[in-house]
């Protein structure tokens, strides 16, 4: 099988409008928006120009759905209907550029910004944060249905509920930083019951063209690798579910769990009876060798971060040549202002080593 055909190839979820390739844009924290959750006209300019170059899903950066929730400064916010006018004109934005357009909803938790109520599933002494109570766990699932119909209102084509990296959704999954006793803590099934009253009160209050998937990191955060193997296994047969979303920090490493030495973790869940759902992978795919590559490892579609960043037309410069390459890390600033990306955000990309130059 060639590149073009499969990379290019559309993909249909079981919700929504068809996607026209298999290259979705990640969600990646930007700073760039205002400090009240307003969409900035920076972001706008990073978004956009990947609709226009070729991605077929465009994810925006995680948008918190409650104030306290906010996880970096100059967050996206979608927690009140001050955020609507601005959601409303990127949604039309993503649209017109040709893409199919998602709210990625998030809530930091234990992770969140100093100076906010910082929460978790328990206490967490090393941030400070303390145990919600059973009436905020309600609240704070309601708030992530509010965000998400808060965003079909605006027009986008679905949510992408943030469940990796430690933030609150994945801090419910994690035995190490739930320690709750009641229905939301205790055995991996109550661990799981705040990801899926997301999910299933979501599907429930938005419309039936409405995806809506679900971002997981199976490690770290004292994550329990055969748990989360167990529970992708459930959300892919949840008719609830259009796509998973695996964030892998590279998608040719081996677990860090030993037991399963000799394989690599992607493996591990492409391997998954995913039903009616579509499976996508992140992590190291920065050339369209290894997109392609990915897309052969047995996954549905990549999700591009650094190199969408670094060429804001990734996809189509792929459809031109299957072997193009981004420009080598480290770039300039001025280059980095000439694929869309603000001056907040090269400050933030500087606390990568060796991604800008002076």
């Amino acid at each position: 099988m060639t590149p073009q055909p499969s990379l290019f190839a559309p993909l249909q979820l079981s919700h929504g409008p068809q996607i026209k390739n298999r290259f979705v844009l990640a969600p990646l924290t930007n700073c760039q928006s205002g400090e009240d959750g307003v969409l900035s006209e920076d972001e706008y300019r990073w978004l956009t120009p990947r609709a226009t170059g070729g991605f077929g899903l465009v994810t925006t950066c995680a948008s918190h759905v409650q104030a306290d929730g906010k996880g970096f400064p100059g967050q996206l916010g979608c927690f009140s209907d001050a955020h609507l006018p601005g959601l409303q004109r990127l949604a039309a934005g993503l649209r017109a550029g040709g893409a199919v357009s998602c709210l990625q909803i998030h809530h930091a938790g234990i992770r969140a910004v100093p100076g906010v109520d910082i929460v978790g599933p328990s206490a967490d002494p090393a941030t400070g944060a303390r145990a919600l109570t059973e009436a905020e766990v309600e609240a704070s699932i309601a708030a992530f249905v509010s965000s998400a119909r808060r965003a079909e209102t605006a027009g986008f084509d679905g949510v992408q509920i943030h469940g990796a990296h430690g933030y609150l959704i994945a801090a419910f999954l994690s035995p190490e930083l739930n320690q709750r006793s009641d229905d939301w803590g205790g055995s991996p099934e109550n661990r799981s019951r705040f990801l899926f009253e997301v999910l299933h009160r979501i599907r429930a209050a938005c419309g039936p063209d409405f995806q809506i998937g679900v971002r997981i990191s199976p490690e770290r955060f004292g994550l329990v690798l055969p748990e989360m193997i167990a529970l992708a296994q459930q959300l892919l047969h949840d008719p609830a579910l259009d796509y998973l979303d695996l964030s892998l920090w590279d998608f040719t490493k081996e677990p860090e769990d030993a037991g399963f030495a000799g394989h690599s973790l992607m493996s591990l869940f492409t391997s998954l009876d995913r039903g009616k759902s579509a499976l996508g992978v992140a992590g190291g795919i920065k050339t369209g060798e290894t997109a392609q590559q990915a897309l052969a490892l047995g996954a549905d579609y990549v999700a591009i971060g650094k190199a969408a960043i670094l060429s804001h037309d990734f996809p189509d410069q792929v459809r031109s040549n299957p072997a193009f390459t981004p420009p080598p890390l480290p770039v300039t600033p001025a280059y980095l202002r000439s694929q869309g990306i603000s001056d907040n955000f090269v400050t933030y990309l500087r606390r990568q080593k060796n991604f800008v130059t002076e």
